[in-house]
């Protein structure tokens, strides 16, 4: 029998939504999926692929138009006019979640260390808007997911291989496996590598103690060369020019260093930053000093 996972994602969907969206977040039932009360509505739908060690896995989210405007609006801390249809910059605001949710997941699982799901990576294959949810696995159901009191459902629909990790939603015990070739071995020891999969970084055994060191993170507006003589000259109210464009994305800055590209978003009234790109690898963190 395989270990049941589905506690595991029922507490890192509500825990990534409630921090993202600043608001508190409870999957309060779950409920076989009911394609008929959804006949006139549209979806986000993002495939997922999951890496358990040598086999794959899928699974896919499918989020209802109220919800997914709603964590659009509430992820730009409630600015602004609530949307009433999807569009593209809906659905970046729904992949960022679901892949935080799927990083917490894999991250959650692998702390367990279960014989059969150790090592998890997960892939967002691939996320578009549609307009039925023709082409979903069987094994579908609804979470009912509360933000605060109000109710904005997610639908997760499990692949045949899968839905036994979580049987006590599929009611699935066992099930073949979608097997794929092992990752071949390397004699090369690991231990001076770092890798950086599903934009989280994978440190290496020796690099794990060091964890909790404090890193200054700073995000950069733009750059100018300035002289001398015209920095003497400045005074109060003074504006300078900066060589970035308004709508190019901002540096993010870990010691210093530049580890990626984001853009400002507002969080209940301050400054937030919405990651949009990570480049993490061993030569950078060598120049953070680690």
């Amino acid at each position: 029998m395989a270990s049941d996972l589905t506690e595991i994602l029922k507490k890192e969907l509500s825990n990534t939504l409630e921090q993202l969206l600043s608001k508190k977040s409870t999957v309060s039932r779950i409920d076989a999926f009911d394609s008929s009360k959804y006949e006139k509505d549209e979806f986000i739908k993002v495939d997922i692929k999951f890496d358990f060690k040598s086999n794959t896995h899928k699974l896919m989210y499918l989020i209802p138009t109220k919800s997914a405007t709603n964590y659009e609006f509430l992820m730009l801390g409630g600015m602004g006019d609530l949307k009433t249809s999807l569009d593209d910059e809906t659905l970046d605001a729904v992949n960022e979640i679901i892949s935080n949710i799927c990083g917490s997941f894999c991250t959650s699982v692998n702390a367990q260390g279960f014989p059969d799901a150790s090592s998890i990576k997960f892939d967002l294959e691939k996320s578009s808007i549609e307009k039925s949810t023709q082409g979903i696995f069987e094994k579908s159901f609804e979470f009912d997911v509360k933000l605060d009191d109000d109710s904005f459902p997610i639908i997760v629909s499990f692949s045949e291989s899968i839905a036994p990790y979580f049987s006590s939603i599929t009611n699935v015990k066992t099930s073949t496996p979608e097997a794929v070739a092992p990752v071949a071995s390397s004699s090369k020891p690991a231990a001076s590598s770092v890798t950086v999969q599903n934009n989280s970084v994978t440190l290496p055994k020796n690099l794990e103690l060091l964890q909790s060191v404090k890193l200054k993170l700073s995000v950069r507006l733009g750059t100018k060369v300035v002289l001398l003589k015209d920095i003497l000259k400045w005074d109060i109210g003074e504006i300078i020019e900066l060589e970035q464009m308004v709508n190019e994305p901002l540096e993010v800055l870990v010691n210093g260093v530049k580890i990626g590209e984001g853009e400002a978003v507002i969080v209940e009234g301050k400054f937030g930053l919405r990651i949009k790109r990570l480049g993490l690898d061993e030569a950078k963190m060598m120049q953070i000093g680690l």
